[in-house]
């Protein structure tokens, strides 16, 4: 008789520890599913931060263009009243009146040149730092910063990542992210790269380096020499400047506030000639006639 119930009771302890595995399948896939379900949502929370600064970024360039815009409507108001004030005082100078009304036209034509020039730089500088932004990795973008202030790129590069420790030597780690910088300035061929180095407030002891102007010009121009000899970017586009500790940008009363004024600024501008060349399309002014 005891022979015989051993048999089903067997059969339920196999029974039961069968379950259980199914179970502990289930719990950890379970487990899995939410350790990726966690995973995707933080990456979705890192890529909304990152939108929404990209939101205000071209928040703050509407702003300013709004601005302007609202300066050149002042500035054709101007002139229009001139031409109005002009007409009802005297009837008679058929004249300079003809030729206000030109020199007005021509002034409205330069006003609308330099309007459709700026939004095409703007526009240019919103295509190149898309470009690039797009470019880096989300590792590089912790340390490197990309803005649009006033019609001109700015890529700040902080020097954990640039520069071998309390020195101005490029680090191996850079070379990748200096890469993608350089590919940017070659596809602008039109803008002028100025590298401006800064430091913290701490002064420097090394035998080679007299105090933080020197550290800072020697950074500035370790970058413009990479730029140069490594990835061919035309070295008459290139300026290297130093601004030692004198430009912070935070706090040098902290640690946090130190490590973010030491950094090194890739500066993108339009070319100082194609401005000089605006002016000289500027209408001449001339001296209204005593008898308007």
């Amino acid at each position: 008789m005891t022979k015989y119930l051993s048999i089903p009771i067997t059969i339920l302890v196999a029974s039961v520890l069968f379950s259980s595995c199914v179970s502990n399948k289930k719990f950890t896939a379970l487990q899995t599913q939410h350790q990726d379900l966690g995973e995707l949502y933080q990456k979705g929370q890192v890529e909304l931060a990152e939108s929404r600064s990209r939101v205000k970024s071209l928040e703050d360039q509407l702003e300013q263009e709004r601005k302007t815009n609202a300066t050149l409507r002042e500035a054709l108001a101007r002139l229009q009243s001139t031409l109005d004030n002009s007409i009802s005082q005297n009837t008679q100078g058929n004249v300079n009146i003809s030729k206000l009304v030109d020199e007005i036209n021509a002034s409205n034509k330069y006003i609308q040149h330099l309007v459709n020039t700026k939004n095409k730089s703007d526009s240019l500088n919103m295509v190149l730092t898309n470009n690039l932004t797009r470019s880096l990795s989300r590792e590089e973008l912790k340390d490197v910063d990309v803005q649009v202030l006033k019609g001109v790129v700015y890529i700040s590069l902080s020097d954990n990542m640039l520069y071998k420790s309390g020195s101005y030597e490029i680090s191996d780690q850079a070379g990748e992210t200096l890469s993608k910088i350089a590919k940017i300035i070659q596809d602008y061929k039109d803008y002028d790269v100025l590298i401006e180095g800064n430091t913290d407030s701490d002064p420097i002891s090394k035998p080679n380096i007299r105090n933080n102007w020197d550290l800072s010009t020697l950074r500035a121009s370790s970058v413009v020499q990479a730029l140069q000899n490594n990835y061919g970017v035309d070295p008459k586009r290139l300026t290297a400047g130093g601004r030692g500790e004198f430009n912070p940008i935070a706090n040098n009363g902290t640690p946090e506030g130190k490590s973010r004024n030491r950094r090194t600024q890739i500066i993108i501008t339009p070319k100082l000639d194609q401005f000089m060349e605006l002016i000289d399309k500027a209408p001449e002014e001339t001296e209204v006639p005593a008898e308007l």
